[in-house]
């Protein structure tokens, strides 16, 4: 009973603070900045439309995280809240190279997050309940594997032609004055 509690106690912890991080970015909740302040902050990190990206992120780590409390599809989970810690750690903490001693937050719920998906939820689970429970190190090296994929083309998607972003821009600003314009 001791490892079912332990498993349970860690996935409800895990969960809890990717939807926590989720719930920031995407309502501005626990003191964050909600979509149009992290927009901005991932603009800076050169992940563009900031807003969109701020969105994506949000639900990810909510959505994740939720399905990490109940132990549903928990594979899949630990690779999309893994997939936005990789992209924290290649875009904000190690820009340039891994430093040793910083990204240890990240890090740390990355690998409880691919851990929870090798021990599997355990019985008490929704996967367990539903005899869904997928566990073991071909199930980690997926969520593992997801989660370098799902970062790799977040910041691929991000990073396209600063033209196409402005272009973008300037037609919906051109389209909101048209709006205007219109219904003044």
């Amino acid at each position: 009973m001791g490892a079912n509690l332990g498993r349970l106690l860690l996935r409800v912890t895990v969960g809890s603070i990717f939807i926590e991080h989720g719930t920031q970015k995407l309502f501005g909740w626990f003191g964050g900045h909600g979509p149009s302040g992290t927009g901005q902050f991932f603009e800076s990190l050169g992940l563009r439309p900031g807003r969109r990206n701020a969105i994506v992120a949000g639900i990810a780590e909510a959505g994740g995280g939720t399905l990490l409390v109940l132990g549903l599809a928990t594979p899949a989970a630990a690779s999309a809240v893994g997939s936005v810690m990789v992209t924290a750690l290649r875009t904000a903490v190690w820009r340039d190279e891994i430093k040793v001693g910083t990204g240890g937050y990240e890090v740390l719920l990355l690998a409880n997050a691919v851990a929870i998906a090798d021990s599997g939820p355990g019985p008490l689970s929704l996967d367990a309940l539903l005899g869904w429970e997928r566990r073991g190190a071909r199930w980690a090296a997926a969520a593992l594997g997801g989660a370098l994929a799902g970062s790799a083309l977040a910041i691929a998607a991000g990073r396209q032609p600063a033209e196409a972003s402005a272009e973008e821009s300037a037609s919906g600003q051109r389209g909101e004055a048209e709006t205007t314009a219109a219904t003044s």
